[in-house]
């Protein structure tokens, strides 16, 4: 009697501490993160209108610019916000439920003498580009059109992520991440356009959304390296492209971008212990 008694305890203790929340995945933690993306984007259509032009440009390709890896710059604090990089920090309100803000800082430049098909109209430019455009082919040379957001496309954003423990083991567990989220876009874009000036200041262009996978390697309960892949949608109907309040753009991107982060995590609530009362076992 006594040994089934026993058995039976041990297993119930078992099935309970496999049932209780891993502690880095507990409510209750905080975690803070620093990486670098790379990022890539579909091609899109960019619509620029003022007191004396309104035309769009479509398929306009673009590419990322990440900055080359020097120890100099990835890790000199004066310059640790050149590269395109991601921060993140992050609060644990129930077991396995994360909510987070985060700055992902990526860079967006438009390819340069590049074809592409524009539809509208310019005028008293002072340029040879004066004219009415009906979905003619067109070649984005330099002295028409610079543009790109490389300081940078900055995506402020919360985001709601799950969390699930692989499997955990005294100094490592993995764990995975998935979720989505939402925030404002504040480019700061670099446009020469025409015969303007290059202008570039920071503004508050629209919004973006994204859905995010991630897996973490966490060691020592600590300290963790993350990889994560996201992909999201940014509208931005309201890019200042010249001093002049009037001349606007308008773009919606679709993108993809690829992390690396090194962060660490420690806990703001303790956690309770878990207390199996004594048992008597009879003679």
């Amino acid at each position: 009697m006594r040994l089934l008694l026993l058995i039976t305890f041990y297993f119930v203790g078992q099935n309970s501490l496999g049932q209780h929340p891993s502690i880095a995945t507990k409510r209750g933690s905080f975690y803070f993160y620093w990486g670098w993306n790379r990022a890539y984007y579909a091609p899109s259509t960019i619509r620029f209108h003022g007191n004396t032009y309104d035309f769009q440009l479509y398929d306009v390709a673009a590419a990322d610019r990440q900055s080359p890896f020097s120890a100099s710059l990835y890790l000199n604090p004066k310059k640790i916000t050149v590269p395109q990089y991601n921060a993140r920090i992050g609060y644990y309100f129930r077991n396995g439920l994360q909510l987070s803000l985060g700055v992902d800082h990526m860079k967006y430049v438009m390819l340069h003498d590049q074809p592409s098909t524009i539809n509208g109209y310019i005028y008293n430019s002072g340029t040879v580009y004066d004219g009415v455009y009906t979905d003619q082919d067109f070649v984005i040379s330099q002295d028409f059109l610079k543009f790109e957001h490389t300081d940078g496309l900055n995506y402020i954003n919360a985001e709601l992520r799950r969390s699930t423990v692989l499997f955990q083991t005294k100094y490592f567990q993995p764990i995975i991440h998935y979720g989505g989220g939402v925030g404002g876009m504040l480019p700061k874009t670099n446009t020469t356009l025409l015969s303007n000036s290059r202008y570039d200041a920071f503004h508050l262009a629209g919004y973006g959304v994204d859905g995010v996978f991630a897996l973490q390697c966490l060691f020592f309960k600590y300290f963790f390296i993350q990889g994560e892949a996201k992909m999201g949608f940014i509208h931005m109907p309201d890019i200042r492209t010249t001093m002049h309040p009037s001349d606007r753009a308008s773009q919606m991107i679709l993108f993809t971008q690829f992390n690396v982060n090194f962060g660490l995590r420690f806990p703001l609530l303790s956690s309770p212990a878990i207390i199996i009362p004594d048992t008597q076992f009879p003679n």
